[in-house]
């Protein structure tokens, strides 16, 4: 493993030509939407239900939001903070914000007030637009932050978001508070405004923050260069084509969209939004609009499969392809998938890598395999996208990498463009993040004979039963392989024997949960589970009931693990 080159002299070239206007710019992904307009003027480029812009229209409201924001002397060194659902105008400030200067920060929709109140003041957000059914929401969070602050609390300037699908009582209680509204706002600035790209690649595009289940949310600032090179990164690993469907079912707040924001501008595709996601408004989306590319996590996928005959669309007019990520899928629910004519590629990532950057790249050979050979391999994280520099996995102890031997356990570590320039305000965090020159993943991982990683589990959640590792995530990819199962989470329950043992959280497919789940689905569950891994593998409980999960379909381990903890611990457990 390199080390690195740092801050070395510069390298002797065969010459001594210097940078100029004319051979060098900052790279940033605001010039795809300049392009788009000029390359496809007339083709929709965002649609939300009647509402449909084109891409030259989308040009000029881009241009319109930064004119008006830099005429409120909002621009570089400023964050402006959005808190919508997948709606024109959040895709609008991907490009609009920072065509300002400023930088933009989407907060996810199913915070809470406290927290977001924590996130404008972390921020020190100058511009607040929010949707108007959430306008209640962001409210609470300033009133939070001001009586917080007292005198020395100032007030951002508050957007309200209108949209003719929802109920306009909401939008006339956020006018009559005080707040602009979007659309008049837009129309202070300019459409013609001559918007400046950055002078450094190096300048923060956007900002967004981590969950925070254990503490205060983490600020991850991403530059511009980062943003340039991964939008064209994402559409290139996934084969994205020219003129490509997309429908926004992964939440725009989420990894500014894994990039696609600015992904579908540079290849002059069609953003379909959609307020709130369901499997009927998926399949609609997919026989309706020409819908042909969307991301999602497992869980999302997992009730596409599994939703009433009533709401699926079978066979599909067309291949649709998916990009999963945001969880570990299991193999069967890749199998399922696939039998049914969705085209899946399996990708891997985090807020501090831009979203996913690591992909399953699919091997021609797979092909020949049977569909649950194919699966296996197909559920691994596979390689590096092009844009990354660097990935490995390594005993955290030493950043020796570990053997490829498919199970010498190590953490998954990345360095190169698509790692974030590091946590705001956070020197702590970005000491421990960066420590030996890489990223620190804080999942563990192996990597296999063909070079292709695998996670399996975050150094948090490794069971330790009779002083043994279990990985949550394959004791997961089995219970979910039950035909009863819809979902599945593990996690570690106090053994009075083992010290920890496998806790099955499980979500019963609906025929098979009829009873709610009795003793004797749990045993079957057991069983199933004994006759295809260790038997400390097995979980020693199950328990029935929803799963608790994030706005982007993660599943909440850490309330999982507090229940466990309720529970108390297992008694007299056998192997």
């Amino acid at each position: 493993m390199s080390s690195g080159r740092g801050s070395a002299a510069p390298e002797r070239d065969i010459d001594d030509l210097p940078r100029n206007d004319a051979n060098y710019t900052a790279l940033t992904p605001l010039w795809f939407l300049e392009r788009a307009a000029l390359a496809q003027p007339g083709r929709a480029s965002v649609v939300h239900g009647s509402v449909r812009y084109t891409w030259a229209e989308t040009y000029r409201r881009c241009r319109r939001l930064a004119s008006a924001l830099a005429r409120r002397s909002v621009g570089p060194g400023s964050t402006v903070a959005v808190i919508a659902p997948n709606i024109p105008a959040v895709y609008e400030a991907h490009f609009g914000v920072p065509m300002s200067g400023a930088v933009v920060n989407c907060v996810n929709i199913r915070l809470n007030a406290e927290t977001i109140a924590f996130l404008l003041d972390h921020s020190v957000a100058e511009v607040v637009m929010v949707d108007q059914e959430f306008f209640t929401l962001a409210e609470e969070s300033l009133k939070i932050l001001s009586e917080k602050k007292k005198s020395a609390f100032r007030p951002p300037i508050l957007v309200v978001i209108g949209d003719p699908t929802c109920d306009p009582k909401s939008l006339h209680y956020a006018l009559g508070k005080g707040a602009m509204e979007y659309e008049e706002f837009l129309k202070t600035g300019d459409p013609e405004f001559n918007w400046k790209p950055p002078r450094d690649e190096w300048q923060s595009i956007a900002l967004g923050y981590t969950s925070g289940t254990t503490s205060s949310p983490k600020g991850v600032v991403l530059h511009h260069r980062g943003a340039y090179l991964m939008a064209l990164s994402v559409a290139m690993v996934w084969g994205m084509p020219e003129g490509a469907v997309y429908l926004w079912t992964l939440p725009m707040f989420h990894c500014n969209g894994w990039c696609y924001t600015w992904a579908l501008a540079a290849f002059c595709g069609t953003s379909i939004c959609l307020r709130q996601v369901s499997t009927k408004a998926i399949y609609h989306g997919i026989a309706k609009q020409g819908v042909t590319h969307l991301c999602a996590a497992p869980v999302v996928l997992n009730n596409l499969i599994n939703a009433p005959a009533s709401e699926t669309l079978l066979p599909l007019p067309r291949v649709v392809n998916v990009n999963v990520a945001g969880a570990a899928p299991t193999p069967s629910l890749l199998a399922a998938l696939s039998i049914r004519g969705f085209r899946v590629t399996h990708t891997y990532g985090l807020s501090e890598t831009y979203g996913p950057s690591t992909v399953c790249a699919w091997r021609p050979e797979w092909d020949e395999l049977p569909l649950e050979e194919r699966s296996r391999l197909h559920c691994r994280q596979g390689i590096r996208y092009v844009a990354l520099e660097g990935l490995d996995v390594v005993d955290p102890k030493t950043m020796a990498p570990v053997p490829a031997d498919g199970e010498t356990y190590g953490e998954i570590v990345m360095r190169g463009n698509a790692v974030m320039k590091g946590y705001l305000k956070n020197p702590k965090a970005n000491a421990e993040a960066f420590a030996g020159g890489w990223y620190h993943s804080g999942d563990l991982g192996v990597r296999h004979p063909d070079g292709y990683i695998e996670v399996r589990d975050r150094m948090k959640d490794v069971i330790i039963s009779g002083g043994e590792n279990i990985s949550s995530l394959e004791v997961e990819k089995v219970v979910c392989a039950h035909p009863a199962v819809l979902e599945a989470s593990v996690v570690a329950r106090a053994d009075e024997r083992w010290g920890e043992s496998p806790c099955a959280f499980v979500t019963l497919k609906d025929g098979a949960a009829a009873d709610g789940g009795s003793e004797d689905t749990a045993s079957d569950i057991m069983r199933f589970c004994r006759e295809r891994m260790p038997g400390y593998w097995v979980p020693k409980s199950v328990i029935f009931g929803p799963l608790p999960k994030t706005a982007t379909g993660k599943i909440k381990k850490h309330e999982l693990r507090a229940r466990a903890r309720e529970l108390g611990p297992v008694k007299n457990s056998r192997m």
